[in-house]
This record gives C-alpha cells, structure tokens and sequence, in this order.
C-alpha cells in the first residue's frame, strides 16, 4: 500500500510541475502583428521533401514584418525532385536562393552539416538566422514575433516549438509526448537562468539564433557528428557564454513530422538512443516511466480484482494524475487532448518500445535516415556517438 501511495505522490509533484511550466515559466509567442528591423536570414535544409517543402516555402514567402527578408534553400542530395518543387514555388522571387549541398565530408553527420553550409550562405548583413525544417508551415507574422521574442528576453537561441499536427495513430500515440515530456520534467526557468550546458533543451524544427553568438559559440560545426544537433548546439551555445530559451509557438506554427507509422518508427529509430547517457541511463528512464505511468491502470484493475479496493483507488488516482498532466500539457501547446491523454499508459509504452528499437539498430549498426546511412563511433563519455 506504501508504494503505491508513494507513487501517486511522485505523480502529483510531476503533474504540479507541468502545471506550473505551462502556466508561469512557459514562454508564448503572440500570433498579433510585430515588425523588426535588420535583415533576417531564413535557412531551409531539405533532403526528398517534395510532397512537404511547398507548403512550409509558401508560408515563408507570406512573411511579413521583416522588410529585409532572404530565404536561403540548401538541396541535401534529394532524388525526388524537391529541388524542382522549390523552384516552381519560388516562381523567380529574389528573396529565395537554392544551393546544392556540397557532397558530406568525414566526420560529418547529414543535418548539420546542411545548417553549417546554409549559414556561410547567408547574407554577411543577416544579424539573426532562422532555422526551420521543410515539415514547418509558419503564419505571417510567425518569423518576426520569434525574433523579436529573441531580442526582448533576450537570448542567443530561441527554440519556438510549433503546434504538433499528428493524424495516424501512431502519430497520436507518441507524438503528444514530445511537449509533455519537457513540460513535465525541464525546469524551464532554471533552464533559462543556468549556464550548466547539461541543462538545456532544443528543437530542430524551428530555432532562431543571434548570428553573433551562433559564431562565437562555433556554429553547426561544434556539433558536427551529434545525432541530436540542435540540442547539442543550445549546449554549446551556453558553453560559450549565451542564453537559450524555449517558447511556445503553437499559435505561429504547425509541424507535422512524419506522416505514418514507418515513418515515425525510423525517424525515432535513429535518434532517440542518443537522448540518454547510455544503456543504463536510457533503462532507469524507461522503467521510472513505465512505473509512474504504464503501471498504476493495471495495478487499479488487479486490485479491484482481487478486493483490494484501496490499493485500487491509489492506483487509479496516480493514473487520473498522469492524464491531467497530458491535459496540461496537450492544452497549453494546441494538443489535442480527447481522447488521446486517456491512453497515456499505452503512449509510454510505445515509447518505452522506440528506444529499445533505436537502440537496436545502433548496435547493429543500421541507423539511417532519408537513405544516407548514419555512421556512429563508439559511445562517447556523454553517451553521444561520434561519427566516422
């Protein structure tokens, strides 16, 4: 009985810190009309995105607030005529350039080296640098209000996280867990506030950087060989002495990441054993999820079962917690909420199963995206593997 009231206990702190995330430290973007000065350079990697990249370049097209606007678009080596796409859509326009990627040199891994490239293409007058991803699709005023955000708080990165659209099932399983996660266990002021680099998150979907910093912090190429880039970057950026800052962008923004299960399967295959310091790590976490939220329906239902009503309400309770805190969360970033956060446990589950697939395919040495195999060395002292 202990244990179980212990465990609702730990549920009802970690669903008091979404709360409080959600509603005191989290940053919004307002979707109202802002203008900036200075010139702003937009960066948009894309590798075989030719049934996505028109809409997030459209979107960028519409921007408004940003008199001095150029839009740099880097082809990573597609084979399905995204190059061709970006082309018609850009219709000529002379604020869009399209550069083919220079083929990957040793020691590179395939996302940053396309952001370095994009960077040293940028115009030298480009005081802040956008980042966005061909999954992205942004409202008009989305790139100004994110550097203006930049400048008030002020930080050298701001990672605006966009509203996540997730149609499969799968989709929904997992997807939601993203905001969640962060929300749930990142302290976000103590985030903001510490210059400890291990304190730090990120999303590659859409950041925005002081171009300055971004320099002196060395750019996509201090994190050259790191799976997870655009977290590794927010680590160097505080090692070099900058600010980062998380902020929600679902009023801006919208991303659909994959759009199908193998889809998803393969693009969290790839990197979520780089999100742990090892094995041991990436299992402790794992279990303490599963215990915290996987665990407390089934016990419910075996207690009650077995005429054990109080063990069962304890049960139920952490279970009802667990499902608030995916309400908090799904509602503060324009998550869906119904019906999805009532199979949380199941979510959890799903997840628990992506890492150990991610985990198996780095051991066996498959890991891959977009048909470009993802070369790793041996796992590093930080639990990161090095590429070769």
């Amino acid at each position: 009985m202990a244990g179980v009231v212990t465990l609702a206990a730990l549920v009802t702190v970690l669903t008091a810190h979404t709360y409080v995330n959600a509603t005191r430290w989290l940053r919004r973007l307002p979707a109202t009309p802002v203008a900036v000065d200075g010139t702003v350079a937009v960066l948009l990697p894309v590798r075989d995105e030719a049934t996505r990249v028109a809409g997030c370049l459209r979107a960028l097209l519409a921007q408004q607030g940003v008199p001095d606007l150029e839009i740099v678009v880097l082809d990573d080596g597609s084979s399905d005529g995204t190059a061709d796409v970006v082309r018609g859509v850009a219709a000529g326009d002379p604020r869009v350039r399209l550069v083919t990627g220079a083929p990957l040199p040793p020691g590179w891994l395939g996302k940053p080296y396309a952001c370095q490239q994009l960077a040293e293409l940028a115009d030298p007058a480009a005081t802040v640098l956008v980042f966005v991803d061909a999954d992205v699709v942004l409202a008009p005023y989305a790139v100004a209000a994110s550097v203006d955000a930049l400048r008030t708080v002020p930080a050298t990165l701001l990672s605006p996280y966009p509203r996540i659209v997730a149609g499969s099932v799968g989709e929904r399983l997992v997807q939601p867990l993203l905001q969640w996660l962060w929300l749930t266990f990142l302290p976000l002021r103590a985030m903001e506030r510490s210059p400890r680099p291990a304190l730090a998150a990120a999303g590659g979907q859409w950041l925005v950087v002081d171009r300055t910093g971004y320099d002196r912090a060395g750019g996509h190429a201090a994190v050259r060989d790191r799976i997870l880039e655009d977290v590794e970057l927010a680590r160097a950026v505080k090692r070099s002495g900058g600010r980062i800052a998380l902020a929600d962008a679902s009023a801006l923004a919208s991303c659909r990441m994959y759009d199908s299960w193998p889809g998803l399967r393969d693009g969290y295959g790839k990197s979520l054993w780089a999100s742990f310091g090892s094995p041991v790590g990436a299992a402790a976490v794992v279990s303490m999820l599963f215990l915290l939220y996987a665990v407390p329906p089934v016990l419910a239902i075996g207690a009650a079962v077995a005429g054990e009503p109080v063990i069962a309400l304890a049960a139920l309770v952490a279970y009802l917690l667990g499902f608030v805190g995916r309400v908090v969360s799904a509602r503060s970033t324009g998550g869906r909420w119904w019906p999805d956060a009532l199979v949380h446990p199941l979510s959890v589950a799903v997840l628990g199963w992506l890492v150990v697939h991610s985990y198996r395919l780095r051991r066996r040495g498959r890991l891959s995206w977009r048909g470009r195999p993802v070369r790793i060395g041996p796992v590093g002292s930080d639990g990161i593997g090095s590429s070769r």
